[in-house]
């Protein structure tokens, strides 16, 4: 998430920077991170979940700080927090513990933002800066899950954990899809810009 704040002066070609292998080491987690939740070792699964999002936060603030900021880890951190998203919403879900709704609704909105593509690439863009509204979504996320987790204990605190994973969830549900409706009017005007000045041409040189 680190990686999309910078001017796009800034952004290089490099591949092997410390946050892209750091962002590497996040990718390659989530299969352990999937074969835990799925074995219902929670309490691993939980070490792994909050070890991936304080490598996601040291990666973007290493990015910024020595000028590391890449393409490459343009496309590796939201792909990461994606993935972990998505694991984790299976392995909930499979065991009962989110309604397969809330899968349906999550990965409907990524579903839309990669319909937009195509578009994008029509007219020369890669894929949009990182909006506020999905960073604070995806940490929204990342914070409700392992609560969610956590929610399958027994007593005052597995009622607390529960209900404070629901209100991140849904405060990331609402937040992941604000952010959608704001890429989508990007792609529109860009769009609609490049029409504009198509037709302009054509005028001129008619």
């Amino acid at each position: 998430m680190g990686h999309d704040t910078a001017a796009p002066e800034t952004i290089g070609d490099r591949v092997w920077t410390v946050p892209n292998i750091i962002s590497m080491f996040r990718l390659v987690l989530i299969p352990v991170f999937a074969v835990l939740i799925f074995t219902e070792r929670d309490i691993a699964a939980i070490v792994v979940l909050v070890v991936a999002g304080f490598t996601d936060w040291v990666d973007g603030v290493i990015a910024r700080a020595f000028n590391q900021i890449s393409r490459l880890g343009q496309l590796l951190d939201p792909a990461a927090d994606r993935l972990y998203i998505l694991v984790t919403l299976l392995g909930l879900a499979w065991r009962e513990f989110v309604p397969w709704w809330l899968v349906v609704v999550i990965v409907g909105r990524d579903l839309v933002l990669l319909g937009l593509m195509p578009a994008l690439r029509r007219h020369g863009y890669g894929p949009l800066p990182v909006h506020l509204a999905g960073k604070a979504g995806t940490f929204a996320l990342m914070y409700a899950f392992p609560l969610l987790l956590l929610g399958s204990l027994e007593g005052t605190a597995g009622e607390l954990a529960w209900v404070f994973g629901w209100a991140c969830a849904l405060w990331g549900i609402g937040l992941y899809w604000f952010a959608a409706f704001v890429y989508t009017e990007q792609t529109w005007r860009i769009v609609r810009g490049a029409h504009s000045d198509s037709s302009v041409r054509a005028a001129e040189v008619s």
